[in-house]
């Protein structure tokens, strides 16, 4: 390796680090946060019992789950425009990656849900909560800890996927690395400074999964022990 190289990858490296900190953890926070939110209410209706909106439901995941996700970039940047309807180009890949990933969180939390016994919904209505209780109070906290590993793995699966941004002009990460790769013609090396960079946040958010999930095992773990130390001991030997 040339003196030469070795200077524009030293140099480069926080010029490429920058923008992932500045503008790549923020684009995939944002995008997290609304495929969040509407992967939940995607989830919800599904397991709802109105059929019209479990089909609309339905039709918007096989949609966002059967077509390229640089093509629904392309559509929102590029394609909505020729409607009269401009996006800037950060907003525009919010939208497309939440979006995206909310039919895919959808089905996380789908599933989440439907793996709580029915016995707990029936016990939750037996002693007097309604539907909004029962649902906010005893299906979705004991959910939540089961999508959680499937909702963090999509969460580093999006960060790594924000480098398709790079495509409708958001000057990110990936997008840096290939201004600098243009003006020193030394693409491998500078793409893999990006993949190297990339993968040090896919490690510390993994780190942080770990972490997190330990957490949510000893939580369960204490409220079982709560729950147990609570309950009566049989009267025997009247």
């Amino acid at each position: 390796m040339s003196e030469r190289l070795v200077g524009i990858l030293l140099s480069s490296f926080t010029k490429i680090l920058i923008p992932g900190i500045k503008v790549t953890i923020p684009l995939t926070i944002l995008s997290f946060a609304v495929s969040l939110v509407l992967g939940l209410i995607l989830a919800l209706v599904q397991v709802a019992r109105i059929r019209v909106l479990k089909e609309i439901a339905f039709i918007y995941i096989w949609i966002f789950r059967g077509t390229p996700l640089i093509v629904q970039l392309f559509i929102i940047f590029f394609g909505l425009p020729g409607l009269g309807i401009m996006i800037d180009a950060f907003p525009a890949a919010v939208l497309a990656f939440g979006l995206n990933l909310a039919a895919y969180n959808a089905e996380v939390f789908r599933s989440a849900i439907e793996a709580i016994p029915a016995g707990q919904t029936e016990a939750a209505y037996m002693v007097g909560l309604n539907y909004p209780q029962t649902l906010f109070h005893i299906v979705l906290p004991q959910a939540f800890k089961i999508a959680f590993p499937s909702l963090f793995n999509n969460l580093i699966s999006l960060l790594k996927d924000t480098s398709l941004a790079s495509s409708i002009t958001v000057v990110e990460l990936f997008t840096s690395a290939q201004q600098i790769a243009a003006r020193t013609y030394e693409p491998f090396a500078l793409y893999c400074e990006a993949a190297l960079i990339y993968l040090i946040f896919s490690t510390l958010l993994t780190w942080l999964q770990g972490y997190l999930e330990s957490k949510l095992v000893w939580k369960s773990h204490d409220e079982s022990k709560v729950t147990a130390k609570g309950r009566k001991k049989p009267m025997v030997g009247f």
